[in-house]
């Protein structure tokens, strides 16, 4: 795309864009079906004027906002280069980050696409990538660091991302096995009023762990890896007392972990081995006057190498808009009442945490 001073108006600042998309790209791919994609960027530069024809893509307005159309095609047609699809949140996402990049709120030279074309892993025809910068610098944290904490609200991919750098680290032998763990602890649930047995009860709290697999893995094959110890999904109590070599380990929902629990896991690290821990410090679960072991471990570790402390906000939430929307509206009214999850504070520690 080449930026021009428009020859049509007079205004101070205007400029014109053009762009012209290669032959070997359908114009849908880069329009969207129905012109849906097209909708998306004109929804989000509306002072901007875009027109199409044919292959030509042109834009006229404020010389910044058309210099970001003209780097978001360019970005998108970086993306379709490598023969993905660009979609409507995709497209939404590049322009939050090119946004971010140019009020200096990006500290990363990271595009968009660079992040949208990183793949993590394919299985059963799709591949796993991330969708936001965050997600990228939390993916290449579980490559560089031994100890990666990553840390958001609900729906950012904290646990997914971390399941399907399990599966690559196996698939590519770097580690012998996975292991996957949580702590039993009821969202207002007991678990003594539940039927059946002791595994039948703690089971539907490794549920999203299985089901992760299920995206990531033949389902045949769970049965006979997790037979021969290949795959291991365990309630964190059982972790006490092993020492774990060869291993890629993840320990889901982490803010429901006391500080003694934090500390016995951590040190269960062997050689040649790889910790993702994830958690939400908004959702603790624990009884109240028990502390958050992830809250505390946040001060503890600060500042030694090899552990990592990735945080993800709303705006990496990769599940349905008003998942974002929600965990923004709940925040500001905890900042506005002095609460947390949603129940009054009281006496705080020094994190400003009610004993959690």
């Amino acid at each position: 795309m080449t930026q021009t001073p428009t020859a049509h108006t007079p205004a101070q600042g205007q400029a014109r864009a053009q762009f012209t998309v290669p032959a070997q790209h359908p114009m849908v791919t880069v329009l969207g079906s129905g012109d849906a994609l097209l909708r998306v960027i004109e929804k989000a530069f509306p002072a901007a004027d875009i027109h199409v024809r044919g292959n030509e893509i042109s834009a006229v307005g404020d010389a910044a906002e058309v210099a970001l159309i003209q780097r978001l095609f360019d970005e998108m047609m970086l993306v379709l280069r490598t023969g993905q699809p660009m979609t409507e949140d995709a497209v939404e996402r590049s322009i939050a980050m090119l946004r971010a990049s140019e009020n200096g709120e990006s500290d990363g030279e990271e595009t968009p696409a660079e992040v949208l074309t990183q793949n993590i892993l394919s299985s059963r025809g799709r591949t796993i990538r991330p969708k936001t910068l965050n997600q990228k610098r939390y993916v290449d944290a579980i490559d560089k660091h031994t100890i990666v904490f990553g840390i958001g609200p609900a729906g950012t991919g904290k646990t997914y991302l971390a399941m399907a750098k399990a599966v690559q680290a196996l698939q590519s032998k770097q580690v012998n096995r996975i292991i996957l763990t949580r702590p039993a602890v009821e969202a207002g649930e007991r678990l003594g009023f539940l039927p059946g047995t002791l595994y039948e009860k703690i089971d539907p709290y490794l549920r999203p762990l299985y089901d992760a697999l299920h995206d990531m893995l033949d389902p045949d094959s769970i049965p006979r890896l997790m037979a021969a110890g290949t795959i291991e999904v365990a309630p964190l109590a059982y972790m006490r007392g092993r020492t774990l070599n060869d291993a890629f380990i993840i320990l889901d929902e982490a803010q429901n972990t006391s500080p003694e629990q934090m500390k016995m896991f951590l040190t269960r690290l062997g050689f040649e081995s790889k910790i993702v821990i994830t958690g939400d410090v908004t959702q603790v679960d624990l009884p109240d006057g028990t502390k958050s072991g992830l809250r505390q471990v946040q001060d503890i570790l600060d500042g030694v190498p090899d552990v990592h402390f990735s945080r993800l906000s709303s705006h990496d939430v990769v599940r349905h808009k008003l998942v974002g929307r929600i965990v923004d509206a709940y925040e500001e009214y905890d900042n506005k009442h002095g609460t947390q999850n949603g129940s009054h504070k009281g006496g705080r520690s020094r994190s400003g945490h009610k004993g959690k």
